[in-house]
């Protein structure tokens, strides 16, 4: 899940050069400490386990197992394409599907793998759309209601599964219901906020000169859909890896992944690496060690490597074409 820090813009001549605030460290420190504190804990979960267990983990995976997760991965960049294709709809671009389906996928399977979504994704999106006459404004635009589509959908099933699940969840987070109920009004009141300041009048997001004009409520209301659609479909990928037979439903384990991508994302690091590993190990430590983290080194490799792979295969090629009929013209 997907979107990091904003980076800097590049000085333009003729502006003021804007002076960093004094607490500017704060962030990437915080960053810092997240990471580092997540590796700990995922190197101490590590070395109290057997690595024959952990490969007859890795190994004890069914074929079944392995299909409906390679399934659920398909489903979820499918459902990513339509964040770019009701961006695209939103800022009245008609582009081919067959190239925003390119530039979504490769460019979230960079992002995923690479880190700093905002630089890889955009650039790969940049490479694909331009030769479609799409602007680096508009492709900057695209992204950020991208990412309105995954934050709102994050926060839709977020909801749903502390409220429908608020025992279970309490349990895993060892604390009492009535606080995971808290923290899903607390939730759901921000979410019903943002919808009613989009659906009053035309809303404008402006950043130094740079206008955004954000989603009406139908359109918001089919982000918080298709977010949530695609949200639950990566979860799955991961859920059905895991070992079965220990009571764990899947609304509970929704709260859990969500979490899991929130610390992950808030690290910084790519794809919440190492920090998503030790938050969902902490979270489902009523399983068998060992075979959590089978499941969660197969979920890498299904979700995140094979992905990047065919999607450095398929920008290759890509650009191969197109130098070819370059050339042809």
């Amino acid at each position: 899940m997907p979107f990091g820090p904003h980076e800097p813009g590049t000085h333009l001549p003729g502006t003021p050069l804007r002076r960093r605030s004094r607490w500017w460290w704060l962030g990437p420190l915080a960053s810092i400490l997240i990471f580092a504190a997540s590796l700990a804990v995922l190197w101490h979960i590590i070395s109290q386990m057997n690595p024959g267990d952990l490969a007859a983990a890795f190994s004890n995976a069914s074929l079944r197992q392995l299909g409906l997760a390679a399934g659920f991965t398909a489903l979820s960049y499918l459902l990513l394409t339509g964040y770019d294709a009701l961006a695209l709809r939103r800022l009245g671009l008609s582009i081919p599907y067959r190239t925003t389906a390119l530039a979504s996928f490769t460019s979230y399977s960079v992002s995923f793998t690479l880190g700093f979504p905002i630089v890889t994704g955009g650039t790969v999106r940049y490479w694909i759309y331009s030769p479609k006459g799409v602007r680096a404004s508009e492709v900057a635009s695209l992204t950020v209601i991208a990412g309105l589509t995954f934050w709102l959908g994050l926060g839709a099933i977020l909801c749903a599964s502390l409220f429908y699940s608020a025992e279970s969840v309490a349990m895993l987070a060892r604390t009492s219901p009535l606080v995971v109920q808290l923290v899903g009004g607390a939730v759901s009141l921000a979410i019903l906020g943002y919808l009613v300041w989009v659906a009053t009048d035309e809303r404008t997001l402006r950043v130094k000169g740079w206008n955004l004009h954000l989603p009406g409520l139908g359109t918001t209301l089919g982000q918080m859909t298709l977010g949530a659609c695609e949200v639950c479909a990566a979860a799955a990928v991961l859920f059905v890896l895991l070992p079965g037979g220990y009571g764990l439903d899947y609304p509970t384990f929704l709260a859990a992944y969500i979490f899991g991508c929130l610390i992950g994302i808030a690290s910084h690091s790519p794809g919440g690496l190492g920090v998503f590993e030790a938050t969902m190990l902490v979270a489902l430590n009523r399983l068998p060690f060992e075979y959590v983290l089978g499941a969660l080194l197969l979920f890498r490799v299904i979700y995140y490597l094979l992905p990047f792979i065919l999607a450095l295969v398929l920008l290759a090629l890509n650009e191969f074409i197109r130098r070819v009929r370059r050339r042809e013209r």
